[in-house]
């Protein structure tokens, strides 16, 4: 029995010795690469450290360092200078299940392409590590992170595990190409959904904060979203700028405050922004709203050739449109001022009362063909049941025909100037004056018109202005129907008699100041010329008595033989 006894202790003794030694090789280079060699070459996975830290101060604690792990033939999900794991009494049960591991000075890849990790945490601890994760749909690349993840149950495809709650510090992010410092997130994944209870960041040099939920779709909410001070330049369109709006199923904003922002973009920029934002949801191309309201004003708006100065929005959402309730700005040097209803029923544009006062405009070169593009789908019908204008001056500088009107009054009511997607004059009453004009370098004063429109006819029953000698007056109807037969009577009392021939007619045979009449029709459509369309008449007759009669078919003129002057009997001497 002594024998059998002395044996057992021999054997014991022997058993802890290998065991020493092998704890002992386990934490020398040899024996973390012969470590490295068996998991490579026997699992699926790459794995290689240097060394193995074990100290009996820490009995609960493996260190390993210089670390990289990912699957075999993969790029490496783990890269870091150390990786601390806390070992508890659960690995008697669940071997690969330990109680924290905390990765230190590496980078750590999210990629769905990378290798899923096979061991559990009941934490994962994060210090001074980076993240990447570029083959996802949140293209993220972050350094000096610093957190946790509890727990820690890792899955293919999903690296931070399908159940978890995080908070986690960046000192450095870049999300979707958008840089950011100082970040800070807290919140949870539940399968798919992640909240995020409190989002802070420095950004574009300016600061921002809130709480938002990503849904399982892909969907989010947008509890509250604060942005203060942004300084932001991009590359990109004012379109492509919110394309990734458009991008999400649906994007529920809760609150939005954007307090002095400036933005930039290569044909749009934005200064000094303040915009509170409530209740609107983006999704499927459109928005929806029950009780959502917008304010925003600006000291600076540009968009292409729009310049808007001091521009004021207070809008309210439902769900049958937008109630405008102000919109003013300072433009081209005056003053616009607005209010209404968008309808989402028929998209029409109702304003209850629009005025424009001191503009200074010059239209852009190629507003005929903008006149003539139909509108966007949301804007199919323009109704301003009040319109004014004072003091305007508006210049076309088309070299064909060049015209300015200075002091521009107007005044209108129930104007339609859109129906179906197309600009026009289709309803309501309108008269317009000003203090003087050109027309393709003919002055005049007191130019005035006033015209009545309804679905079929534009009628111009005044239109007047004096020239330098005397006066014109006319009245005109112009066709609803696509071809635009328009018809005109021009009368011409003590003008100069090639005052018409600026205006396209051919040079009279008499000259002179004179009368004349002119009657003329013709069809006015942008895609097609107008002179071979024109008919008319022209009789008139100068101070020397001297007249003449032509006749304009297709917009060829033929002229009647000018009778010569009477001769001139002497007066006797008083």
């Amino acid at each position: 029995m002594k024998f059998l006894g002395k044996l057992m202790l021999w054997l014991l003794v022997a058993l802890l010795l290998v065991i020493l030694a092998f704890y002992i090789l386990l934490q020398t280079r040899w024996g973390a690469r012969q470590v490295s060699q068996w998991v490579s070459g026997h699992t699926g996975y790459h794995l290689v450290f240097e060394a193995m830290d074990h100290r009996f101060s820490s009995p609960s604690h493996i260190l390993l360092k210089n670390v990289t792990f990912g699957r075999t033939g993969k790029p490496a999900t783990l890269v870091a200078k150390s990786v601390d794991i806390g070992l508890s009494s659960r690995q008697l049960s669940d071997l690969l299940h330990v109680d924290t591991i905390l990765l230190r000075d590496g980078t750590l890849n999210l990629s769905p392409s990378t290798a899923p990790f096979p061991f559990e945490a009941d934490t994962l601890q994060l210090s001074n590590m980076a993240f990447n994760s570029p083959e996802t749909g949140w293209d993220l690349s972050a350094q000096r992170v610093t957190g946790g993840v509890s727990p820690w149950q890792p899955a293919a495809g999903n690296v931070l595990g399908n159940q978890a709650q995080i908070q986690m510090s960046a000192g450095s992010m870049t999300l979707n190409g958008l840089p950011a410092t100082n970040v800070l997130i807290q919140g949870s994944i539940d399968k798919g959904e992640v909240t995020l209870g409190t989002i802070g960041a420095d950004i574009a040099r300016g600061s921002l904060s809130g709480a938002a939920r990503r849904n399982a779709d892909g969907s989010w909410l947008i509890d509250s979203l604060q942005l203060t001070d942004i300084r932001m330049q991009s590359d990109k369109t004012l379109v492509d700028f919110f394309a990734p709006l458009t991008t999400v199923p649906s994007l529920q904003i809760n609150r939005l405050e954007v307090t002095d922002a400036r933005l930039q973009g290569p044909d749009w920029a934005v200064t000094d922004l303040d915009l509170s934002l409530r209740n609107l949801t983006l999704g499927g191309g459109g928005w929806q709203s029950d009780d959502g309201k917008l304010s925003m004003n600006a000291s600076e708006f540009i968009y292409g050739s729009l310049h808007f100065l001091d521009p004021i929005i207070n809008a309210e959402f439902s769900p049958q449109g937008i109630a405008l309730r102000q919109f003013t700005s300072r433009w081209e040097g005056g003053m616009i001022r607005t209010s209404g209803n968008w309808l989402r029923s028929g998209h029409a544009l109702v304003l209850d009362d629009a005025a424009i006062a001191g503009l200074e405009y010059t239209l852009p070169v190629n507003w005929k063909q903008l006149w003539m593009d139909p509108l966007p789908a949301w804007l199919q019908n323009v109704t301003l049941q009040r319109f004014t204008a004072s003091r305007n001056l508006v210049i076309d500088i088309d070299p064909a025909f060049p015209w300015q009107i200075t002091a521009l009054d107007a005044y209108g009511d129930n104007l339609q100037l859109a129906k179906d997607g197309r600009w026009g004059v289709w309803a309501g009453n309108a008269t317009l004056n000003g203090a003087a004009a050109t027309f393709n370098r003919v002055d005049v004063r007191r130019p005035s018109l006033k015209l009545t429109a309804n679905p079929n006819t534009i009628s111009i029953s005044e239109l007047s202005a004096f020239t330098e000698k005397g006066i014109l007056e006319a009245a005109a109807a112009v066709s609803q129907q696509p071809q635009r037969q328009t018809a005109i009577n021009l009368n011409g009392r003590g003008v100069p008699l090639n005052i018409l021939e600026q205006w396209g007619w051919p040079a009279l045979p008499v000259s002179g100041d004179g009368n004349f009449q002119l009657s003329a029709n013709g069809s006015v459509q942008a895609d097609a010329p107008l002179k071979p369309t024109v008919n008319g008449r022209l009789h008139a007759v100068n101070m020397d008595k001297q007249e003449v009669t032509q006749t304009m078919t297709g917009g060829v003129v033929s002229t009647a033989p000018v009778p010569a002057a009477p001769p001139v009997s002497p007066q006797p001497s008083p």
